[in-house]
């Protein structure tokens, strides 16, 4: 059945957002629609908004104009300076998961802790759920004995599949990743492609994955778009995106200096 005969409204639905920073416009009227429990992975080159993207999400950056739409509510008209809007965002916020392109765990917690971080700061669970809750989620990134190891004595890979496990702690309706194989050798970013599949088909989370990785883009997404220049130049499902002709989208794909993308 599809979402609008179930009458939930899709997990996200950008409407003409536009961001800018001076006179440098980041989004320009950008319109994109994510469906519940799907993979939708951003490509473009660096600088074209894909962050921003992310971070207007999330309600960390209000756009200049247009609609941000979590569920059905626009996260877009809350001002974190009023304290409703404020209570109102961090209710929607719970609904997201994020995986930093750095990982971002604390390197004085082990992973056990990093992990049970976010269910100390945001929930009432016991101590004893928690610890549940950290064995299951580090049972279902491939780590379930790195529980008492630091972050320092990790691979990189490793310390992802941590930071994976803390972004679903709380059991987020919507996944965000902010180049999540960053950094990885090609085996380490697979087999982190892999552990997206997984949780996707294990959890039913949707995924918003920001990558430069077409080869990523290709294996794990149902759901491509390009951004460029603060355009969104290409958008859909993955099969009709990989056949258009697009001239940024084939330069992107074919990693060629010669096309509409600029080589700064």
């Amino acid at each position: 059945m599809s979402e609008q005969a179930s009458g939930r409204p899709p997990a996200i639905v950008l409407d003409s957002v536009s961001k800018a920073f001076g006179s440098h416009v980041v989004l320009d009227e950008v319109s994109l629609t994510v469906r519940h429990e799907s993979i939708m992975v951003m490509l473009g080159p660096s600088g074209t908004g894909k962050s921003v993207l992310l971070r207007c999400l999330v309600g960390l950056l209000r756009p200049d104009k247009g609609r941000v739409l979590v569920f059905g509510e626009d996260v877009a008209r809350l001002d974190p300076e009023r304290p409703r809007d404020r209570e109102e965002l961090f209710r929607i916020r719970r609904r997201f998961g994020m995986l930093f392109q750095d990982g971002a765990l604390f390197d004085d917690m082990t992973v056990g802790e990093n992990v049970a971080f976010p269910m100390r700061m945001h929930t009432s669970k016991s101590e004893a759920e928690i610890r549940a809750s950290v064995d299951d989620k580090l049972r279902r990134v491939g780590l379930p004995k790195a529980a008492s190891k630091f972050p320092s004595e990790l691979s990189g890979g490793m310390r992802k599949r941590v930071a994976f496990a803390r972004a679903i702690a709380l059991e987020p309706d919507i996944v965000l990743c902010d180049e999540p194989s960053s950094g990885l050798d090609p085996v380490m970013s697979a087999t982190l492609d892999e552990l997206i599949l997984e949780l996707h088909r294990t959890l039913g989370m949707t995924f918003v994955v920001i990558s430069h990785d077409t080869a990523e883009a290709r294996k794990i997404a149902d759901t491509i778009g390009l951004l460029a220049k603060g355009k969104l130049v290409t958008y859909g499902p993955t099969e009709q995106v990989l056949r258009s002709n697009h001239p940024a989208l084939r330069q992107f794909f074919e990693r060629s200096t010669d096309g509409p993308i600029q080589v700064l």
